[in-house]
Parts: structure tokens; sequence; C-alpha cells
């Protein structure tokens, strides 16, 4: 069975990061772009990422150029703003395709393990929860709030 911890990733620094360094851990994984209406979401996913960071949860982005060509800057200025704009601390991978035949092999793999949603990535900000085991728990649409993710957090947290 294949799960997170099969794959690996580019950094915005340009490093390869075996995600299996993530193992133990409680993930989600969110498609990003900045200028994007759900740009905003930084904010919350910043504040999730926060509020569990201790509790062995990690929000990683992964910012995508596919969807109205919202992210058309380079992995510096993706992360320069990012940081400027929201605070954000929690991990950035390097700009990625997440459907089609140029899809980073992770995204395939996203979009195919949840058995209940295997279907391209719709736009900006999809979300995938990933349990602690590397198995995709819940997909979430742009338009759900990271606030809203908080009881499923906690639950996986508590197992």
């Amino acid at each position: 069975m294949t799960t997170l911890y099969d794959f690996s990733a580019q950094l915005m620094d340009g490093g390869e990061t075996a995600l299996s360094a993530y193992e133990g851990q409680v993930l989600l994984l969110v498609n990003t772009a900045s200028e994007c209406g759900y740009t905003r979401q930084y904010a919350g996913l910043q504040e999730l990422h926060d509020y569990f960071a201790g509790q062995g949860f990690s929000v990683l982005g992964f910012p995508c150029n596919q969807f109205g060509g919202q992210e058309p800057g380079g992995n510096d200025e993706i992360a320069a703003f990012c940081q400027s704009r929201f605070g954000v601390t929690f991990p950035l991978f390097a700009k990625l395709e997440v459907n089609g035949e140029a899809a980073h092999p992770l995204w395939r793999w996203l979009t195919q393990a949840d058995s209940a949603h295997p279907h391209p990535i719709k736009w900006n900000f999809t979300k995938f929860l990933i349990d602690h085991r590397g198995r995709v728990v819940k997909r979430y649409e742009p338009a759900v709030e990271p606030h809203e993710l908080v009881d499923d957090v906690k639950a996986l947290l508590a197992r």
C-alpha cells in the first residue's frame, strides 16, 4: 500500500525532501496560489499550523499555477510573499503541477488515494488531511476554511 511517506518533493530552496521525514505526524497538504480569491486562507492555515504544531501536526504548502495563472512567480518570490504578507512559517515546497500528465506523483496519488473523491483538483486551496500513518483521511474543497478543520485535526491527533 502506498502512503505519503513513499514520496519526496522539492522545497522552495531546491533541496529534495523525503516526505517520510514527516512520519508519525498528522498533516494538511494544500495546493496554494498567491493571486487567488482564497489566498487569504494562508492566514488561517498558519493559525492552524501554529495551534497544533506542538502536538505533531503540520501544514505543507504546494504552490501551483494551473488554475487561472494565479501563481505566476518563482519560488523565491512566492516564499517572500507568503512570509511578508501572512507570516507563513509552515513548509512550502517548490511550485508544481497537481493535475494532468505533468502532475507531481504525490498529487496524482492524493487524487486517487481518497476513494470518496477520486477526481482531479478543481482549484487552488484544495486540502488533504493525512493521518499519522501517511494515509489520506479526508479531502476538503477550496471553499472550506482552515478553521473548519479544527475538529478533524483534533480527532486525528487524539488517536
